[in-house]
């Protein structure tokens, strides 16, 4: 079996175990994401953006950051090319995904951004990140500058993999993960 069909595999299996989460897991996810930005983020007067995603299904919405820090919103383009944009008042529009996002000023750069929180299908202790394969935050990450930024995953606790997830040679891990049940940064 080929690395492709092994994480296709992942991701079916994932996909079916988020579809039976709970609105109650989700809005704890979301409880645990603000206490460690919170925390992370105690003291400091000159805060970047923080990178976070639109939810797409059953996703963690955490949109909600937006009461208390800045907010970037990812924009995919075309060549798996993801960029960072303010998240600000003018209207989103979809990006080359199909998923909204801002499209109105130029894009953040690596020295902008604080922290990036990202989607999980699912994630193992080691922190490697199952997504769903478009490999946009594994390339943007493959620079230095954008892997120093702490880079944490948003999931519930049923998609934790309890056994090592395959993981390609491209596949760069994740600072940390936070669930409903943990923050394990």
């Amino acid at each position: 079996m080929t690395i492709f069909e092994k994480k296709k595999l992942e991701r079916d299996t994932f996909r079916k175990l988020r579809d039976d989460i709970t609105l109650y897991q989700t809005e704890n996810v979301a409880k645990n994401v603000k206490l460690y930005v919170d925390s992370f983020f105690n003291g400091y007067k000159n805060i970047g953006y923080i990178a976070i995603y639109w939810p797409l299904k059953n996703e963690v919405d955490i949109r909600s950051l937006k009461k208390k820090f800045t907010l970037a919103f990812p924009r995919c383009k075309d060549k798996k090319e993801l960029l960072f944009y303010p998240w600000d008042e003018k209207p989103l529009t979809k990006d080359s995904e199909g998923i909204l996002s801002p499209n109105n000023s130029s894009p953040l750069s690596h020295l902008q951004i604080s922290m990036i929180l990202v989607p999980c299908l699912s994630v193992d202790k080691n922190l490697t990140r199952l997504g769903y394969g478009g490999g946009y935050f594994d390339k943007l990450r493959r620079h230095k500058d954008w892997r120093n930024i702490p880079c944490i995953g948003v999931l519930t606790s049923n998609c934790v993999s309890k056994i090592p997830l395959t993981r390609a040679e491209w596949d760069i891990p994740l600072s940390g993960f936070i669930t409903e049940k943990e923050i394990f940064v």
